[in-house]
């Protein structure tokens, strides 16, 4: 039997999971340069920087919220599909 899924198809919750990467890359990048000059003894950034920090967590949820949503489309296709009737 072939699966039907073709390799190149785009699941619920992809998009979400890409997009929770990307922000949280520019989270990551956002905290190595905020907290560098705390370790290399130069005058830190201002407060606000910080709050890009923030883009961590943040992309760390969108990317948590894309997989819940792929956990919960698998589950119905596995429901409708176990609701047809067998030959």
């Amino acid at each position: 039997m072939r699966d039907k899924t073709q390799t190149n198809s785009a699941a619920p919750g992809d998009r979400l999971i890409r997009a929770g990467a990307v922000v949280f890359f520019i989270g990551a990048v956002a905290t190595l340069v905020t907290v560098a000059p705390l370790l290399l003894g130069t005058t830190p950034f201002p407060t606000y920087m910080f709050g890009l920090s923030m883009f961590m967590g943040v992309g760390f949820l969108i990317a948590g919220a894309g997989v819940l949503r792929s956990i919960a489309a698998g589950r119905r296709r596995a429901r409708t599909a176990g609701s047809r009737p067998s030959r």
